[in-house]
C-alpha cells in the first residue's frame, strides 16, 4: 500500500530506532504505537533484521516533470531556502547511511510525501534536522522530491 513504508532493505539500526520511538511515544501513529508497545528490544532487533535481509523492490517515478524538479532538489538542494541536498545524507542513489540516515530509494511517493509534510507541520517531531529542512519545502517541492525518490535505484 503506497501509504505505508517499504521496509525491505532498510537499515536495521534505523528500523530499531523507529520502533523504539513508536514504543516511547516520540513518534505518533495509532497503528504502530500499538504494535511497538508489546515489543522487547530483542523483538525489535529481530524484526529489523528480518526486513533488512529482504531485497527492496525497485520503485518507479510517475511524472517526468516532477522527477526533473525533484532530482535538482535531491542532488543540489535549494540554496536560497537553506535546503541541503538530500543526497548528502541519504546518498546519491538513495541507499542512505547505516545507523545514521534511512534508505529512501524506491520508497512509495505517497509515503515520502506524507512524512515530509508531517515533518514540515510538526506532526512528526522525532528528527529535528528533517523538521527544519521540510519546513522550507513547498507542497510542489515535496511532491517532486517524493516522485523522484520513488524512482531512485
Amino acid at each position: 500500500m503506497p501509504t505505508y513504508p517499504i521496509l525491505q532493505g532498510q537499515h536495521p539500526e534505523y528500523l530499531v530506532k523507529q520502533l523504539t520511538e513508536f514504543k516511547e511515544g516520540k513518534r505518533k501513529n495509532s497503528i504502530m504505537n500499538g504494535m511497538a508497545a508489546a515489543l522487547t528490544p530483542e523483538d525489535m532487533r529481530n524484526v529489523a533484521a528480518f526486513y533488512a535481509s529482504k531485497k527492496a523492490k525497485d520503485g518507479t517515478a510517475k511524472n517526468p516533470e516532477l522527477v526533473a524538479a525533484g532530482e535538482k532538489i535531491y542532488r543540489g538542494g535549494i540554496a536560497k531556502k537553506g535546503v541541503p541536498a538530500c543526497a548528502g545524507c541519504h546518498s546519491p542513489n538513495g541507499a542512505g547511511m547505516p545507523a545514521q540516515y534511512p534508505r529512501l530509494a524506491g520508497q512509495h511517493a505517497d509515503y515520502t510525501k506524507a512524512q515530509l509534510t508531517a515533518f514540515r507541520q510538526g506532526e512528526r517531531a522525532n528528527n529535528a534536522q528533517m523538521a527544519s529542512i521540510a519546513a522550507n519545502l513547498s507542497d510542489k517541492e515535496i511532491e517532486a522530491l517524493a516522485d523522484y525518490i520513488a524512482g531512485l535505484r
